[in-house]
């Protein structure tokens, strides 16, 4: 089948704007509470301009060091979030709340499971790659290996990027058979679910930054700096959680374009 992208839109966005109140709920207590603790807890740290590109990278690499106890329950959180969210998109038994949740919480460790072995599988072939360009000591290599690097990652991406509503939809727990199912699911679309899927980033990111902007520029000259700082991560961690409801919202009328309508999976009403 090919790929749709105007039906896929339409039919997300008619799932968000249906069911906004319920959708929104759920995302607010496990994608937005965790991110906005976080930015609030563990600002960012900012490179100044007379940092060496070995101490930037070394600052960055101790904020994630100091704040990844608190990434992994954070993620475990939002995952659980974004399941019940996808559970809520695509069962037509119109699942309560709390039956959701639960549900969302029963496909957890699938999908972290699947996530796992696609990041150690990367992690490794860049590992190599890397490690390959520097024995030759070849800086040329080096970049183009990088490129490639990139280059497969976002392919990757793509392919596996319905991995989560075959677990969830299609009740597949094994993540190498789910993580399979994603790749045969996607062939012969993936260039346009890609372009898709950075078309639709691209969008929200540019009015997330315009946005933000705005807000702090206007909050440090009322409130302050750290007033600014506090209300532009609110308005960013709001926004942000938007965009990951409507990215949900995207895969799941994607997985049911590309799959088909099954037992387990249908529009987009629920109670």
């Amino acid at each position: 089948m090919k790929f749709d992208s105007n039906r896929a839109w339409k039919e997300a966005a008619a799932a968000v704007n249906a069911n906004r109140e319920v959708l929104f709920a759920i995302a607010g207590v496990f994608i937005l509470l965790p991110s906005l603790a976080f930015g609030l807890l563990f600002p960012q740290p900012a490179a100044t301009p007379d940092m060496s590109g070995e101490q930037a990278t070394n600052m960055i690499l101790a904020f994630y060091q100091d704040a990844m106890p608190w990434l992994l329950p954070m993620t475990i959180l939002q995952a659980v979030g974004s399941l019940s969210l996808l559970t809520l998109f695509t069962d037509r038994r119109r699942p309560t709340v709390g039956e959701a949740i639960r549900m969302g919480a029963t496909g957890l460790l699938s999908y972290l499971g699947a996530q796992l072995l696609v990041g150690l599988a990367m992690g490794t072939i860049a590992v190599l790659a890397l490690g390959l360009a520097t024995a030759t000591g070849l800086a040329a290599l080096a970049v183009v290996l990088w490129i490639a690097i990139i280059v497969g990652a976002v392919y990757v991406a793509v392919k596996t990027s319905l991995t989560a509503p075959v677990i969830m939809v299609e009740r597949v727990r094994n993540p190498v058979a789910a993580l399979r199912r994603s790749w045969l699911l996607t062939k012969g679309n993936s260039a346009r679910i890609g372009v898709f899927y950075a078309l639709l980033g691209l969008v929200f990111l540019v009015a997330i930054s315009i946005i933000s902007a705005l807000i702090g520029i206007v909050a440090a000259v009322i409130a302050g700096a750290e007033a600014a700082r506090v209300l532009n991560v609110i308005v960013s961690s709001v926004l942000g959680t938007t965009m990951t409801l409507y990215f949900i919202a995207v895969v799941a009328a994607i997985h049911r374009q590309l799959a088909g309508p099954s037992p387990e999976a249908v529009g987009a009403t629920f109670e």
